[in-house]
């Protein structure tokens, strides 16, 4: 497997490279301290597997930089690394097309889990920012994924964009950043099911990806019970 790291702190892609090889003990990890540099390296390296991308760069933003590599290379997984827990900035990474938003201050063995979960095909997002509030006065409502639109009492469910019970709870698994693999094993159906249920899910939420699901989901205010 092949890595990029893109941070300009060498602490702190010396740690990132440990990680990665405890991941894959045979992996070539490339490191970048510049968005330029990174840049450079997917040129000369477009069959990378994974690009972990600092959101602060000091000739780049990490968002702008991010926004290049989905138009130049949509293929390649990117999760943005960022010291800053703004669920604002994670939305617009996911936005722009990142598989990923890690939180600097994430335990090793939690970062690890969510580079393997990219890995494997889904997306990882903090659950804390998920449900998140942008507006500081909205309520949080435990083991629920809760709005704006819920709390100001326009709330919708699943079933109003016409999504049975199985597909609102592969939905609320899609939140959670699961991939089909994962979401298979946890509904005891098969891969071919769970593919088939989430292209119902995107055709339903008019999205295209599991990253512009999860967005549409938090727009539309939907009410997904997390433990269905």
């Amino acid at each position: 497997m092949k890595f990029l790291i893109v941070d300009d702190h060498p602490l702190v892609r010396d740690a990132l490279r440990e990680h990665f090889l405890q991941i894959n003990p045979g992996a070539e990890v490339l490191e970048a301290p510049t968005g330029a540099a990174a840049l450079e390296h997917v040129g000369r390296a477009p069959d990378l597997d994974l690009i972990l991308l600092d959101q602060n760069l000091p000739d780049m933003n990490g968002l702008q930089v991010l926004a290049v590599l989905r138009a130049r290379y949509p293929a390649i997984p990117v999760v943005m690394l960022s010291a800053d827990e703004n669920r604002d900035v994670m939305m617009s990474a996911l936005e722009q097309g990142a598989s990923g938003f890690i939180p600097k201050s994430l335990p090793v063995l939690v970062m690890l889990g969510a580079l393997r979960l990219v890995l494997s095909g889904g997306v990882y997002l903090p659950v804390e920012l998920l449900n998140r509030s942008s507006r500081p006065a909205a309520p949080e409502t435990s083991g629920e994924f809760v709005t704006h639109s819920q709390v100001a009492g326009h709330a919708k469910t699943p079933a109003d964009f016409g999504l049975s019970e199985r597909q609102s709870q592969v939905l609320a698994l899609l939140i959670q950043g699961k991939s089909n693999k994962i979401i298979s094993r946890e509904l005891n159906l098969s891969e071919a099911t769970i593919k088939a249920h989430v292209s119902s899910v995107l055709r339903a939420l008019q999205v295209n990806s599991r990253s512009q699901a999860i967005i549409a989901a938090t727009r539309l205010g939907l009410q997904i019970d997390q433990e269905s």
